[in-house]
């Protein structure tokens, strides 16, 4: 076997804070890819508590895609948090019944939730509903991300905003036609050295 094991819960016993979450979260709508993380001394296998207003009759899912690094309190609101406004009141008057039941708002859902590969959450950062978030960027500890982001870039702040760019457009075109994620377990050890050291023509040339 190469590296950890991505079926481990915790693939180093001697910090119980990382847990690979694909094998902790239960909801039907949350997807989780091998070898993402969170890290969390409190509760680390406990992801789904970090997961708000996820209510099933409102169908969107999070789907978080593989070597993702979540740090502690990082959360995601879903779009069961949002009210409808296109009336003169936000209130939800439908969900109590009793005769507040008829008429129901039009959803104000704003799809799926979407965490590429390779993203990098910091510490107490937030996600609001619907926003994609592109392979290998880096939201900023306590980052509040109302917006889509772009792949390779670094956001931070409430809004979040662009940072910075990790790598100039050529590059980040050549790592998102490469997808390292997507290569077989024995290839990426192999290129290791490449991937953690920028060797974009190694990575190019690899087999």
């Amino acid at each position: 076997m190469y590296g950890a094991d991505p079926r481990a819960k915790h693939p180093l016993p001697e910090f119980p804070q990382i847990c690979f979450i694909a094998n902790t979260v239960t909801h039907p709508h949350i997807e989780i890819g091998d070898y993402t993380y969170y890290d969390d001394p409190e509760d680390s296998e406990n992801f789904e508590r970090n997961v708000l207003y996820h209510f099933d009759f409102v169908g969107d899912k999070l789907i978080i895609g593989k070597f993702c690094a979540l740090a502690r309190g990082v959360t995601f609101l879903m779009n069961g948090a949002n009210h409808g406004m296109a009336g003169f009141s936000t209130y939800p008057f439908f969900i109590f019944g009793h005769g507040w039941d008829y008429p129901e708002p039009p959803s104000p859902s704003k799809g799926d939730t979407v965490v590429g590969h390779d993203v990098w959450i910091g510490y107490e950062a937030t996600i609001l509903p619907g926003v994609q978030v592109g392979h290998g960027a880096i939201v900023a500890a306590k980052s509040v991300v109302t917006r889509d982001v772009e792949p390779y870039t670094v956001v931070g702040g409430n809004p979040a905003r662009l940072l910075r760019r990790r790598f100039e457009e050529t590059t980040v075109e050549a790592l998102l036609a490469i997808a390292w994620w997507d290569w077989d377990i024995a290839k990426i050890t192999r290129n290791l050295p490449h991937i953690v050291a920028a060797d974009l023509a190694a990575l190019q040339a690899a087999v």
